[in-house]
């Protein structure tokens, strides 16, 4: 599982900063999360190829989080897409979308495929054979989701010396990978668990943006193996987050510590700040494995 920051920066884009997208690499997968203005230009910097996006999940219709989905779609037709594109998003956008196209003549090429979300309840809204992703439903001053990648377990792992020593033949390779019980070249029935190992336990990513601090997300995010979590602002400017529905880096680490989840990682700072190393050193006083996003950094959870 691999994660880049493509922007992690709130409200407006600046110069050397940039507002809220991310790529998810998970079980072949290439999710693009958020798309702030400027997605595209960083999806380029980061050597991320635009065929292999198919499907893009956004938290919510503020501006930092979705107005550079116009362009990167209007992208994908100059580029002669073919491959169908699936958005996740609230209701709503689908209408700004296909406006935007329809008014500058630039419907596209390729099939564009909206899933609206309304619901103010956690629900399943992608899953295939390796993959499953659900809503995080979120406190922020507009319908907001996050979303739950979850890694399903996958197939078990053959112990080589073992499926030598039982002379069993290459076509019950999967099979064994499957769980079942085969034969040997004798005929003998080999048990799984003796020359099989337990895959590897699968890892998940939730994604929470925009949120006041909300212990609602608790169930649903538990024990997941990475939370990325808003920390707009420290706690010595949590006024200013009261209002405005966002959280402080605190707050972030409390709702880690408390989904005992592997790893957290903040973002979506306010640029009022100069250094970004408060931020670390105030979530660590709650919980211990802390990392800051940036923009362009890669995380890899192997």
């Amino acid at each position: 599982m691999k994660l880049t920051i493509l922007g992690c920066y709130s409200a407006t884009p600046q110069v050397h900063t940039n507002p809220t997208a991310q790529i998810l690499e998970i079980k072949n997968h290439t999710f693009l999360i958020d798309c702030g203005e400027g997605t595209q230009v960083e999806l380029r910097r980061n050597k991320i190829k635009f065929s292999r996006i198919k499907h893009i999940f956004i938290s919510h219709l503020h501006g930092d989080h979705c107005f550079g989905l116009a362009g990167l779609v209007s992208t994908f037709r100059l580029l002669t897409r073919e491959a169908d594109l699936h958005i996740y998003a609230p209701k709503g956008l689908k209408e700004v979308i296909t406006m935007q196209m329809k008014l500058s003549d630039s419907w596209t090429n390729y099939q564009l495929i909206f899933h609206e979300l309304t619901s103010k309840t956690s629900e399943m809204i992608y899953e295939d054979d390796k993959v499953e992703v659900h809503t995080i439903p979120l406190d922020h001053r507009i319908y907001t989701n996050g979303f739950l990648f979850k890694e399903k377990l996958g197939e078990r792992k053959l112990d080589m010396n073992a499926v030598l020593n039982e002379d069993i033949d290459v076509a019950y390779y999967r099979k064994l990978k499957q769980g079942a019980d085969v034969p040997d070249n004798t005929g003998k029935i080999i048990r799984n668990e003796t020359v099989t190992k337990n895959p590897n336990p699968p890892k998940s990513y939730a994604f929470c943006s925009d949120t006041a601090y909300s212990e609602s997300i608790i169930p649903i995010i538990e024990n997941a193996t990475v939370l990325y979590h808003e920390s707009t602002f420290l706690e010595k400017n949590e006024v200013l987050a009261l209002p405005t529905k966002h959280s402080t880096a605190k707050q972030a680490a409390t709702i880690a510590k408390k989904a005992n989840v592997g790893t957290l990682i903040l973002g979506h700072y306010s640029t009022r700040y100069d250094s970004l190393a408060e931020f670390k050193t105030e979530a660590e006083t709650i919980f211990t494995n802390v990392k800051l996003s940036k923009d362009g950094k890669k995380f890899n959870f192997d």
